[in-house]
């Protein structure tokens, strides 16, 4: 068995969890690397969804923005982008949203908006783009980033894109179709809505990851569900797949497709 990096890790387990056949609405950056891996490994006939118009996109490489001209070439189609989000998103058409973010809360709330005050902030992060679109009226989410004091915050400068709100049933009564996110995907765990508080709880510990580092790397009192699994750990099909696409898109556009 190959050794691999935390950071491939997490691209894999958020890989795995990419059903076979899905309509997949991507996020640019980590949520693309897995959707893109699913793609070449366990989910050959994902649909990928771009939100600038391409429709079965298939890149070689990961794009460096939904501008990309790679996602418009290997697409089996591309429609404007009011179609992307009225007939798609809004119809109730995506399976999955694929979300990055800069820092999420307990209830899967994203900020990807500003860190510190609105009016002054201390960082000003790239913003909403589809995110909240997606977050709202996508049939399931899948979220993926980085695990820290920094961006899992017990309480967010910002509220971008809303997955629980605050936590219970208050998403269904903000009347937001799709069921919220499922799943927080990070370099240390994987974290699921518990039934009926719908607080993330770590569901499964990835190799060789503490519940002391997966505690000390969170901004509120984790809980741990009551049965806690442990990541399967990356084949070599799916590092081999992987490090490919980061080298093809290395060569293809420096070291900005590689690690984020």
């Amino acid at each position: 068995m190959s050794t691999y990096s935390t950071h491939e890790m997490m691209t894999v387990a958020a890989a795995r969890r990419l059903k076979n056949g899905a309509v997949c609405f991507v996020g640019i950056g980590l949520p693309s690397k897995a959707a893109n891996l699913a793609r070449l490994t366990s989910s050959p006939d994902v649909v990928l969804i771009y939100e600038s118009g391409p429709i079965g996109a298939k890149p070689s490489v990961l794009p460096l923005s939904i501008g990309d001209g790679e996602l418009a070439e290997t697409a089996d189609s591309v429609v404007p982008t009011g179609e992307i989000f009225r007939y798609w998103l809004q119809g109730g058409r995506i399976d999955m949203g694929f979300l990055g973010a800069a820092q999420v809360d307990k209830y899967g709330n994203i900020n990807t908006t500003v860190i510190g005050d609105y009016h002054q902030p201390k960082v000003r992060l790239p913003g909403a783009g589809g995110a909240p679109e997606i977050a709202g009226s996508a049939k399931q989410v899948l979220i993926i980033l980085k695990q820290s004091h920094r961006t899992f915050v017990d309480k967010l400068a910002f509220i971008t894109s809303v997955g629980f709100g605050e936590g219970g049933d208050h998403r269904k009564r903000l009347g937001l179709p799709g069921a919220g996110p499922l799943g927080i995907i990070t370099d240390l765990c994987i974290m699921e809505p518990e039934a009926g508080t719908n607080e993330f709880v770590v569901t499964a510990l990835h190799p060789g990851v503490t519940r002391k580092q997966v505690i000390a790397a969170t901004g509120w009192p984790i809980r741990f569900a009551e049965v806690v699994a442990v990541s399967e750990v990356p084949s070599d099909v799916e590092l081999s797949a992987l490090r490919a696409l980061e080298a093809r898109t290395a060569a293809a556009h420096g070291q900005l497709g590689g690690e984020e």
